[in-house]
């Protein structure tokens, strides 16, 4: 395969991708975490805390934190929208075609690899272009160095999002990555490289955080300024105050970085190649017995209620559809809707859910709302970020769109969700009532109410179970580590009582994302009228 026609298969998969609706979600989100990088100077948020203080707004700091956070973040988020093109392939029967092609193995995943890495530096771009807007919006220094702006991008979080784009193109191509649970997997690896690489043993430097570090630190010192216990944090933190300021102009990267830097950019390629020894290119004399298709679809149950078609057929015009009785309709609706979610949940995960349940009843209260409900309402992700889209990947859309009462259809969608939530969160919400912890039951409701409701919304919106998926594991991931600000299920306590949002403030933001959901199902209707 040249050079030309691989650039050619990159560039033709870039322009499908970034018409995708997730595309644009993930890239609002980086942008928003660009926000959140450069706070304002009185803000109590922070993505960067060197011992109680931070940098003055200069390119250097700006470029190095809207970086290093965007880093992060399209290396969790990034992974959702850059995954799965090679099952897209073979569900749309490309992959036939690519087959009897005189395209290599070797070849396809480069240019699949090469996509992926278009996709998500297309983000990293933005982000950059946000930097220098918030460098000059924040006015604590206004002028713009180029090179401290934009080096952080190419040096730091260019070479993570090379690893992202390769393992993509890994999970695609092990069955049981495929699928959702892959995403969870990343989620989990990620967190790890997030973590474990901002140590000074890091291999290959870490995520590139060491050198600046470090070079902070010495800025601080020269400048005898107090920083605390000197520990670095990146992340998402609230704090007590907020940072005091240091000026700093930036690292200093030496010759060995920049070749470490290189030399992950050359591991990811390999990785993104090395499916070559397994891969059989949608070949089936490199597959006998098998189809084509990477992975099947979900099976789904029949719709509640017999659907009529819109349109006359040529036997003449179909008799009226007879009207609907909204309280007599809802509950085989929500019978319906509730089987299609769960089919296909194995017994195992049944069981699993059931025995975390009763453990609930015999452990302290605090364990319960900290650790168990969090726990119990990870366990159905995958299940829930079903809602909304399951129709429009399983190819139901269409014969979905002529059911008499679309907007009922969508709530019974939702109430199904709901019904889940109560199911796996039981064990808990009963320990909270033999206990009388009435604030903790009123916070597991609107729980109950949101998090389907979130995944409703996004399916809907969208048109993917992914956003959900990339969106609700960073929010749990927070809540467990105490943000109070996302609690939405009673979980961050101050002396035995929920010290997060209102329960009203989080069930209006459920009902919110639910008549979201209903809006677009409304105006998707309409163009198609």
């Amino acid at each position: 395969m040249t050079g030309t026609a691989l650039v050619r298969l990159a560039a033709g998969d870039f322009r499908d991708r970034v018409r995708r609706p997730v595309y644009a979600v993930t890239l609002l989100a980086a942008v928003a975490l660009g926000l959140l990088a450069v706070p304002a100077a009185d803000s109590r948020w922070a993505i960067i805390d060197v011992g109680g203080n931070r940098g003055v707004y200069s390119s250097a700091w700006v470029g190095t934190a809207t970086a290093l956070a965007g880093a992060l973040w399209l290396t969790v988020g990034g992974f959702w929208v850059v995954r799965g093109g090679i099952v897209r392939d073979a569900a749309g029967r490309v992959g036939e075609i690519l087959a009897a092609t005189p395209l290599r193995t070797a070849g396809y995943l480069a240019a699949k690899f090469l996509a992926n890495l278009l996709v998500l530096a297309s983000m990293l771009g933005v982000l950059a272009g946000t930097a220098l807007v918030l460098q000059l919006v924040r006015g604590e220094d206004r002028a713009v160095h180029p090179l401290a702006l934009f080096g952080p991008f190419a040096l730091i979080a260019l070479p993570l999002i090379a690893v992202t784009a390769a393992a993509a193109v890994l999970f695609d191509t092990v069955p049981p990555l495929r699928a959702g649970f892959g995403n969870v997997v990343w989620f989990v690896l990620s967190l790890a490289l997030a973590i474990g690489g901002q140590s000074a043993g890091a291999p290959l430097g870490g995520i590139g955080v060491q050198q600046a570090t470090q070079s902070m630190v010495d800025a601080l010192r020269r400048q005898q300024l107090p920083f605390g216990d000197g520990e670095f944090s990146l992340g998402l933190t609230q704090v007590p105050e907020p940072l005091h300021t240091f000026g700093w102009d930036g690292a200093q990267f030496s010759g060995g970085f920049l070749a470490t830097r290189l030399a992950i950019v050359a591991c990811a390629a390999a990785l993104a190649l090395l499916p070559a020894l397994w891969f059989g290119r949608f070949d089936p004399a490199r597959n006998p017995g098998r189809t084509t298709t990477a992975v099947a679809a979900r099976p789904v149950a029949e719709p509640a209620e017999p659907v009529a078609s819109a349109a006359p057929g040529p036997f003449g015009a179909l008799p009226p559809t007879a009207p609907v009785r909204a309280g007599a309709a809802f509950g085989r609706l929500l019978i319906g809707q509730t089987r299609i979610l769960v089919q296909g949940v194995p017994w195992t995960w049944w069981a699993v859910t059931a025995a975390l349940g009763v453990a609930a009843l015999a452990v302290p209260l605090p364990l319960v709302t900290g650790l168990m409900l969090p726990a119990l309402w990870l366990w159905p992700v995958l299940i829930w970020s079903r809602l909304g889209s399951q129709q429009v990947e399983n190819g139901l859309e269409e014969l979905l769109a002529a059911h008499p009462a679309p907007r009922l259809r969508l709530l019974a969608d939702w109430a199904s969700g709901v019904l889940l939530a109560a199911v796996a969160g039981l064990g808990p919400l009963l320990r909270m009532l033999i206990a009388g912890d009435a604030a903790g039951a009123a916070h597991w409701l609107a729980g109950a109410l949101f998090v389907p409701a979130l995944a409703l919304g996004l399916g809907t919106v969208v048109r993917s179970h992914r956003p959900f998926q990339a969106l609700y594991l960073p929010l749990w991931y927070l809540l467990v580590n105490q943000v109070r600000a996302v609690d939405f299920m009673g979980a961050v306590r101050t002396a035995g009582r929920p010290d997060g949002p209102s329960p009203l403030l989080v069930a209006a933001l459920a009902a919110a994302l639910v008549g979201a959901a209903v809006l677009a199902g409304a105006a998707r209707r309409d163009v198609k009228r």
